[in-house]
C-alpha cells in the first residue's frame, strides 16, 4: 500500500501498516501507524514517525552503485565514489524524493504513504477471521495518531460499523476536543506515559506532561486504559518512579501496566535518515531489574507485564 504525495486533506499520512500484531492490544491485530509526532523522545525507536511529511530512508547495503540517483538529484546532494560508495549531503537534501523514484534496488525508499479510508479498510478487512478468532481488531498508533484526529476518527468509526474491536495508542498530547472526538469510536486506549515529573518529561521529550496527565484522567472516566511506559535507565527506572506510576495506575483503574525495556532500535533508523541518534551511553535494563519493577507494580494490586 504505497501512496505518494497528496494535498487531499481527506487522506491520512501513514508510515506503516503491520498485520498480525500481538503487542498493540488484545488478540491478533492490524496496527496502523500514523506519521507525525509533537514529541521528540530521546530514545524514540521509530524516529521516522516524528516528521509530518514523507522522509527519505537510505539502505546502503542494497546500493549497486548505478549512479541513477546522482544524475537526478536537483540539489546535487548525492555523490558516488569507488572508495566510499554513495554519500548523501543531508544538509543539501530537501526531501524531494526524486532519487527514490529512480532507485530500482530498494536502496532509497520513501517513508510515509498518503492513503484514504478505503486504503486502510482494504488492509484491515484481509484479517477479519483472525480478529474474530483471537479477540483482536485494529489499533491506530503513531507517531501520534491524534495529530490526524479527523482521519483517525473516520477510520475507527468505519471499523466499528464492521464490529471490529478498536484501540487507540496515544501519548495523549493533543487538545481534549480532538481526543474526545476519536474516543467516541474506541474500545480501549493504550496510553503511553514517559515520566510523572514535568521537568524531567520536558527534558527528554521536548514537551511537558501537564496536558498528558489531564487527558489521561479525563480518558479514564470514559474508556478503559492500558498504561504503557518505556523503561529508560537513569531516567524513569528508579523504584520511586515506578511506585508512583503504580499508584497512578491503580487510581485510574487501568487494565494493566506494561513496562517496555529500552532498546537501540532507533539508532540505525536515525542513520538511515541522516539524523544523529540523541541518546548515548544508556544501558539496556537487566532482566532482574525489570522483574523487580514488575513486582513493585504488582504489589499495588495492578497487573503488570514486561515487553507488551
Amino acid at each position: 500500500m504505497r501512496k505518494r504525495k497528496s494535498k487531499n486533506t481527506k487522506k491520512g499520512l501513514v508510515f506503516n501498516v503491520q498485520r498480525f500484531s500481538i503487542h498493540d492490544g488484545p488478540g491478533i491485530r492490524t496496527t496502523v501507524f500514523m506519521k507525525g509526532c509533537p514529541m521528540k523522545c530521546l530514545w524514540c525507536s521509530n524516529p521516522e514517525s516524528q516528521d509530518f511529511f514523507q522522509n527519505l530512508i537510505v539502505r546502503n547495503l542494497n546500493c549497486k552503485g548505478c549512479g541513477a540517483c546522482v544524475s537526478v538529484c536537483p540539489q546535487g546532494a548525492i555523490k558516488m565514489s569507488d572508495r566510499k560508495g554513495r554519500q548523501i549531503d543531508w544538509g543539501k537534501c530537501n526531501q524531494c524524493l526524486i532519487c527514490a523514484d529512480v532507485c530500482i534496488y530498494n536502496s532509497l525508499n520513501v517513508c510515509g504513504m498518503y492513503v484514504d479510508i478505503k486504503d486502510v479498510l482494504d488492509e484491515v478487512m484481509r484479517d477479519m477471521d483472525f480478529y474474530k478468532n483471537s479477540g483482536g481488531g485494529v489499533t491506530i498508533s503513531g507517531g501520534e495518531a491524534l495529530l490526524q484526529a479527523e482521519f483517525v476518527a473516520a477510520v475507527i468509526a468505519a471499523c466499528k460499523k464492521m464490529e471490529i474491536h478498536t484501540v487507540l495508542d496515544t501519548t495523549g498530547y493533543a487538545p481534549w476536543a480532538k481526543m474526545k472526538a476519536v474516543l467516541k469510536f474506541v474500545d480501549l486506549v493504550l496510553f503511553d506515559l514517559k515520566h510523572l515529573d514535568c521537568v524531567q518529561h520536558r527534558k527528554a521529550t521536548s514537551v511537558g506532561n501537564e496536558l498528558i496527565l489531564e487527558n489521561m484522567n479525563r480518558t479514564a472516566k470514559e474508556r478503559r486504559i492500558w498504561l504503557r511506559m518505556p523503561v529508560i535507565s537513569g531516567f524513569n527506572d528508579s523504584e520511586q518512579d515506578i511506585q508512583k506510576i503504580a499508584i497512578l495506575g491503580k487510581s485510574l483503574n487501568v487494565i494493566k501496566i506494561s513496562l517496555l525495556p529500552y532498546h537501540e532500535g532507533g539508532k540505525t533508523k536515525c542513520e538511515q535518515m541522516g539524523k544523529v541518534y540523541p541518546l548515548r551511553r544508556v544501558k539496556v535494563p537487566t532482566d532482574e531489574h525489570m522483574q523487580r519493577l514488575k513486582e513493585l507494580i504488582e504489589g499495588e494490586g495492578v497487573i503488570c507485564t514486561i515487553g507488551s
